[in-house]
């Protein structure tokens, strides 16, 4: 298998970033890390070796960026207003340097956007924003309103909100969004949530289900048994929804 290791300056985040590519050929698939998980993360998990049959026969090519949670979320000193900021830096990263480096690389035209956990809210944000960039979704465990405070889990945000927090908040942006060109775009892409039926953010993704569904945008929300938030069951989705 096709592994490569990439390092760049980042004139939108300042800083070094990092990324792994596996695969030659095939849909291109942006993969996020979980909340502690690194550029690294997602071949320490197995996922990788889960997927090699499709990446070996041509059919899908990783690329695995990372994240800079620390600095924008979990950056729990920064007022929320900066989190909310850096958030939006790290989506630009994304957009004008990792994407246009993927299409360099290889120029399928299917790019698939991919995360697990919260790195399954940046799939999905970034998705839901830019719809035209993106084929397909597939979420794996993830909450798409990082204002919520549920059991262990609080808001990211720390009770703040302004229009930076709303546009980057998936259940409640896209509950408005009226563009038909928008909603065009999302009509046109596969979308596959996944969630435990004990995930804490059950509720939450079907919240967002039924979102979609009044929009006129399909969708699947599949629902695994127990909390299904773990390497263990993440493995066994990837060759079914990837």
């Amino acid at each position: 298998m096709n592994r490569e290791y990439h390092k760049w300056w980042s004139d939108n985040l300042q800083r070094d970033m990092e990324l792994l590519i596996f695969g030659h050929g095939g849909a291109k698939v942006l993969v996020f890390p979980t909340r502690d998980g690194r550029f690294y993360e997602y071949e320490k998990l197995g996922m990788v070796k889960a997927l090699q049959h499709k990446i070996d026969a041509g059919h899908l090519q990783l690329f695995c960026i990372d994240a800079i949670y620390t600095e924008s979320f979990y950056c729990w000193w920064a007022h929320p207003s900066g989190r909310i900021k850096r958030h939006m830096a790290y989506e630009d990263y994304v957009l004008t340097e990792v994407l246009p480096f993927m299409h360099k690389k290889n120029p399928h035209e299917c790019v698939i956007s991919h995360g697990l956990s919260l790195g399954a809210y940046h799939a999905a944000n970034i998705a839901f924003r830019h719809p035209h960039l993106f084929k397909k979704l597939a979420a794996f465990s993830g909450r798409y309103d990082l204002t919520l405070n549920v059991e262990s889990f609080y808001d990211l945000l720390d009770g703040f909100y302004n229009d930076d927090v709303y546009f980057n908040t998936p259940n409640h942006f896209l509950a408005n969004l009226s563009s038909e060109q928008l909603l065009g775009k999302l009509r046109e892409m596969d979308i596959v949530l996944v969630i435990g039926k004990e995930d804490p953010f059950l509720e939450n993704n079907q919240q967002l289900s039924a979102i979609l569904s009044a929009k006129g945008v399909n969708h699947q929300l599949l629902l695994w048994d127990n909390r299904a938030h773990s390497g263990y069951y993440w493995r066994r989705m990837a060759p079914l929804y990837i």
